[in-house]
């Protein structure tokens, strides 16, 4: 025989398991992009292969320099560190690629000890005078879990996200998942 309270005690769990499970089939939303991005800019760091940026990498950055062209942006902060044994780290990579590319390097800052989003952003935060409002720079899949970590860290924040050449359904679960969990366990400051 059943307890009487077990199946009532269930349903939540299985309306959370349900809204799960259709916010991972729902379809790719559109790109968040700021239409007026603010005059500090973030990129969130990626593979770099060598001193070179990976091409998902390179698409950020290539947004970032597109965004400092067309004018209002003042400040480049490029994010990302090394693995062990690297001699280079993504901020480093970053900021040479936008300087080599027309980017002063008064207007470029290398934040060179994080390893994932939230430490890219933690790390930004304190390279930046306080309260200072940024536009994040990554792909168009990673950019709602990163704004999400960002205003939970406190920042206010926008998006201008590069897009994917060809996406992988493996990262598309993945940031997916990702956004699920944070948004179930959150994030620590």
């Amino acid at each position: 025989m059943r307890a009487r309270g077990s199946t009532a005690s269930l349903l939540p769990l299985l309306l959370l398991a349900a809204l799960a499970f259709g916010f991972l089939l729902l379809p790719r939303s559109p790109a968040p992009r700021a239409a007026h991005p603010h005059p500090t800019v973030v990129v969130l760091g990626a593979a770099q292969y060598a001193g070179r940026p990976s091409p998902a990498f390179q698409r950020r950055l290539d947004q970032a320099l597109a965004l400092y062209e067309a004018g209002g942006v003042r400040r480049v902060v490029v994010t990302g560190g090394r693995r062990p044994g690297d001699p280079h780290s993504e901020g480093e990579v970053g900021v040479t690629y936008l300087n080599r590319r027309g980017i002063p390097r008064s207007a470029l800052i290398a934040e060179t000890r994080s390893r994932t989003t939230a430490e890219n952003l933690r790390g930004a935060r304190v390279l930046l005078p306080p309260g200072t409002p940024v536009t994040l720079v990554t792909d168009e899949a990673h950019a709602p879990r990163a704004l999400a970590l960002a205003r939970a860290l406190g920042l206010e924040a926008n998006a201008s996200a590069s897009p994917l050449e060809h996406p992988n359904r493996r990262y598309l679960l993945r940031e997916r998942l990702a956004l699920v969990a944070y948004a179930l366990l959150g994030v620590r400051r």
